[in-house]
């Protein structure tokens, strides 16, 4: 037998690490359609039943506010699987409960994982698990996905209520609603039973219709007869309570969690600080945070980029040149291949996407700690840090939710922005998010800091500062101009510290780095070979010297613009324009046009060949400019479908990439003013 399994739980529950435990290496991870939020998928491993598990995004309610909770709803009713594994967080188990109840109502088979059991053991408190079944009336299993604890006998239970469901058994129902309530659901429920031909449960219609639902509306073809019953209805109600319906329902389920949780959880007696709060007094402190952050940013950059990321660099570009690129040379000559092919392949494709391949190292370095700080619950606190620096200059902490998603890819940090509901700190937030560097732009990072900075830690992590700088110093421009408006306010749970489990850390890092080679072998490849075509034939196509090729003319033309900022010179600008297709491809460009076989024989290296057209102060300008500048196309297409307008996208291009020309000019001008170069 096939089933399907969806993961659901709140962010920060253990989710994904529970996902991570139960699949393996046979997850795979893609986009939603039509959206670009990240779907996950997996098949369970060590399991004689073939089950599929989809990792739904992490969500509080199933209420439709957010693309995840629509996500999230959709999935379940739709395409119906035929489980659900609700991961419950033990540490904070009221409010986990919240959506609890509400997957409850959706008329598919529930299990329960409390996970963390190890921190509610670590603080002295009990669940007593068997009155905690009895209450919700469904299985609940404890585990410690960190640990592996429990995920075994969890997968054996879910199998074990799906397979009693298929054979006509269900879960109990449970009286979560005062009676009044419980006979207006139990009358809407029974017309639309009658009256409607929808594949949902009736008892959960019934209460989304109380409820206004409108998104449930637009799906649904209700009768006129029976809007007016649920509108007397809900009328009655809210008079009687003195509330709006929605609100009515959200009491009746806090009160039926309450009850639960006071039966079932015992509290160690004596509240003193917990391990995050003692934690937290020293790194979310008001004098302390901001210098705690920038030593962590400088260690993870100087490990990365500068140090043992450094290391990596010598060896890549010996293999990819001299083992990959010297081989495929020898076969090519000993096959007679025309000097344009060979030309193609080793200096276009293989220098290329070489080029960009010879930091991959340093971006998984990278990727290593950075989700060992997102996994560990530090990266939460940054929010809540940045929050405080944000909300002095009229910005929203909001922002810098997308901002630090998009440290990975900009596209998806952009379409976290829905999340944001003031109209113009989200429109403002999808302009800043590009100036924090994302990890394509790291490979260009890294060719110049090995280039020319290699014995300067500091150089890493200042281009990061300096993207928030540059987010802070436009939001101040942007709110006093063409966004004005108050900041909407911020509020964000801070999960509790957790050591990062090596396994999760390293599943999350390599599916980043093969996300970014996959990248290199469609995109960088066709661009490389693209390039070097640009680069070797003249508008007549006749082979010539690159000075003479169609790219030579491009370059020459816009060079002039890039002359104030320090690289004046065509090879240059045009790397500037070919980052748009991905910024990697700024390192292909340069790779081809300066890589193997362009420079001394007795140093034929990329980097060798970049020190000939550039000096510290031009390199470190171009960096600037490549932090700031328009983003690529794929992150340009989802400012568009997010802004909906042409307008404002073009607004938005003129700003980045403007202020990208002038912070270049300024770095480069005044830097050669003082004597740098």
């Amino acid at each position: 037998m096939s089933y399907t399994f969806a993961l659901v739980g709140n962010p920060n529950c253990g989710k994904t690490t529970m996902f991570n435990e139960i699949t393996g290496s046979t997850q795979h991870v893609g986009n939603w359609p039509g959206v670009t939020v990240e779907k996950k998928e997996g098949k369970a491993k060590k399991l004689k039943e073939n089950v599929r598990i989809v990792d739904l995004p992490g969500i509080y309610s199933l209420s439709p506010y957010t693309m995840e909770e629509i996500i999230a709803r959709d999935y379940i009713i739709d395409e119906k699987p035929d489980l659900v594994i609700n991961i419950i967080e033990a540490t904070n188990i009221e409010r986990n409960l919240y959506l609890t109840t509400q997957l409850m109502e959706l008329g598919v088979p529930v299990v329960a994982a409390l996970n963390m059991m190890d921190a509610v053991e670590a603080r002295g408190d009990k669940i007593d698990i068997g009155k905690l079944e009895k209450h919700l009336g469904i299985p609940v299993v404890p585990t410690s996905a960190s640990k592996g604890q429990g995920v075994k006998e969890l997968m054996e239970k879910a199998l074990s209520v799906v397979q009693t469901a298929a054979s006509g058994g269900g879960q109990s129902s449970q009286k979560i609603y005062e009676d009044d309530i419980e006979k207006c659901v139990s009358d809407i429920g029974a017309i639309a039973a009658k009256e409607l031909d929808s594949k949902y449960n009736v008892r959960w219609v019934a209460l989304k219709l109380l409820e206004d639902d409108e998104r449930l509306k637009e799906k649904l073809n209700i009768p006129a007869s029976l809007l007016t019953i649920v509108a007397n209805c809900r009328e009655k109600l809210e008079k009687q309570y003195n509330n709006d319906m929605e609100t009515i329902i959200a009491d009746n389920r806090y009160n039926f969690i309450s009850g639960i949780v006071g039966k079932t959880v015992k509290k160690k007696s004596g509240s003193g600080l917990t391990l995050s709060d003692k934690i937290d007094k020293v790194v979310t402190n008001r004098i302390l945070a901001i210098p705690i952050f920038f030593v962590i940013m400088w260690f993870v950059y100087h490990i990365s980029i500068s140090t043992l990321g450094d290391y990596t660099i010598g060896k890549v570009e010996w293999l990819m040149g001299d083992v990959i690129g010297g081989t495929v040379e020898g076969w090519l000559e000993a096959a007679g291949a025309a000097e344009w092919l060979r030309g193609l392949i080793i200096d276009g494709v293989i220098g290329g996407v070489g080029g960009v391949l010879t930091f991959v190292p340093q971006l998984m370095i990278l990727f290593f700690f950075i989700s060992l700080l997102e996994d560990s619950g530090y990266m939460a606190r940054v929010a809540f840090i940045m929050d405080r620096i944000f909300r002095r200059f009229g910005l929203s902490g909001k922002s810098f939710i997308p901002m630090l998603i998009g440290t990975g890819c900009s596209v998806p940090g952009i379409m976290a922005t829905r999340t944001i509901e003031n109209e113009k700190d989200r429109k403002m937030t999808i302009m800043l998010t590009p100036f924090i560097p994302c990890g394509a732009k790291w490979p260009v990072f890294a060719m110049f800091i090995a280039a020319f900075f290699s014995d300067k830690a500091w150089i890493a992590p200042s281009l990061y500062i300096i993207g928030i700088g540059v987010a802070i110093l436009s939001g101040i421009i942007l709110k006093n101009t063409i966004l004005k408006g108050e900041a909407a306010p911020f509020v964000m749970e801070l999960p509790e510290y957790r050591i990062p489990r090596l396994k999760s850390v390293l599943i999350h890092m390599w599916n980043r780095a093969k996300a970014f080679m996959i990248k290199a072998g469609t995109i960088i490849f066709v661009a490389s070979g693209v390039i070097w075509m640009l680069q070797s034939f003249d508008f007549s196509f006749a082979m010539v010297e690159a000075e003479n090729s169609m790219l030579a003319s491009i370059g020459k033309t816009i060079a002039p613009i890039f002359a104030p900022l320090g690289f004046g010179e065509w090879k240059a600008a045009v790397a500037t324009v070919t980052g748009l297709l991905a910024k990697e491809v700024v390192v292909a460009t340069l790779g081809i046009l300066h890589g193997i076989g362009e420079v001394a024989e007795d140093d034929p290296t990329l980097l060798a060949g970049i020190a000939q057209s550039f000096t510290a102060l031009s390199a470190f300008s171009f960096m600037i400019f490549t932090l700031v500048a328009a983003p690529c196309f794929a992150a340009i297409g989802a400012m568009k479908r997010e802004f909906n307008s042409w307008k404002w996208t073009f607004i938005t291009l003129g700003y980045q990439t403007g202020l990208a020309w002038i912070l270049g000019t300024l770095v480069f001008q005044i830097g050669r003013a003082v004597g740098l170069g």
